[in-house]
């Protein structure tokens, strides 16, 4: 294929899913990563697209939020890390609420396997994952379907959520960063999203590293509200997804990464791109700061998910 051809489709691409992992653009051009992020850094410079973390942009700095059949095909490798990962934190009998997202479909199809869990959700592909599963309880929020997502959203969805009180809220998004924390493309699922953390005593965020360092128009969790990361490794050559992650980890993100390149266990990141284990929430009560926890995340009940891999301090 030829760069002008390669660089149309590329093109094309970023126009119709709004963002795209450079992974992602040399599986679809058959090319190399390398002649990939080539192909971006010359439509850059004639104002076509923007260069963002280990993806490509729609230009103006704020990406638009992309519709369901464009997600489930970006980044599924890592969603599926990812999700293993994140199963690994909820027990057997736990509350939890899951917003909607790729990321998070994917694992509410492993907490089908969690007995007696309660998950409230304003997801319609949340609720079909776990529709079919023994001795697990699906609540959903009432609202206005939005179909680009098929979630609920809107005044009726945020109210249903008031006077919920759960362990643990587990939320994607378009983008985060350390400054602003998690964002979304959207007005409306922003605000659920919001209600959804106030009801969870903690919050995970599921976020595959093309996400990290993206800002997108609508906050919905500040980044002194996360309680984890939950990642996959990015590329050996994607320095800035890692200073983003060092960034969120000096702000007290506890932060686990999913096995990357090919690794689907979870295991260990290879030695020299490891990033300091963070410590617990920072707290805005007056007094010394907390000591650096070292305490590992749980380990999977299953074997098969992915093992915890807590990044350590350099």
């Amino acid at each position: 294929m030829f760069a002008a051809e390669r660089r149309q489709l590329i093109l094309e691409m970023v126009r119709a899913n709004g963002a795209v992992s450079l992974r992602e653009l040399a599986r679809v051009v058959q090319t190399s990563e390398v002649t990939v992020r080539r192909d971006v850094r010359a439509l850059e410079a004639e104002g076509l697209l923007d260069r963002r973390h280990g993806g490509a942009v729609l230009p103006g700095g704020f990406t638009r939020e992309s519709g369901f059949p464009q997600k489930s095909h970006l980044a599924t490798a890592e969603k599926t890390a990812i999700a293993d990962l994140a199963a690994g934190l909820v027990d057997e009998g736990e509350a939890i609420v899951v917003g909607a997202g790729t990321t998070t479909q994917e694992l509410a199809r492993r907490l089908a396997r969690v007995p007696g869990l309660t998950v409230v959700t304003n997801s319609l592909l949340v609720a079909q994952a776990l529709a079919h599963a023994n001795r697990v309880e699906v609540v959903m929020t009432g609202g206005t379907l939005r179909g680009s997502n098929y979630a609920l959203v809107g005044s009726g969805a945020e109210q249903s959520l008031q006077g919920l009180r759960v362990s643990r809220a587990f939320l994607s998004g378009s983008g985060l960063t350390a400054e602003r924390g998690l964002s979304t493309s959207n007005m409306l699922s922003a605000s659920v999203d919001r209600a959804l953390v106030q009801a969870a005593a903690e919050v995970v965020v599921l976020a595959d590293h093309t996400k990290l360092g993206t800002d997108t128009m609508f906050q919905t969790v500040p980044t002194d509200l996360i309680t984890r990361l939950v990642t996959d490794e990015p590329p050996a050559h994607d320095d800035r997804a890692a200073t983003e992650l060092q960034a969120l980890a000096d702000q007290g993100v506890q932060i686990a990464v999913a096995g990357g390149s090919g690794n689907q266990g979870g295991d260990q990141v290879p030695a020299g791109r490891r990033t300091p284990l963070p410590g617990p929430r920072r707290s805005h009560a007056p007094g010394p700061s907390p000591l650096r926890s070292t305490t590992p995340l749980p380990e999977p009940a299953n074997p098969d998910r992915a093992r915890v891999a807590d990044l350590r301090r350099r």
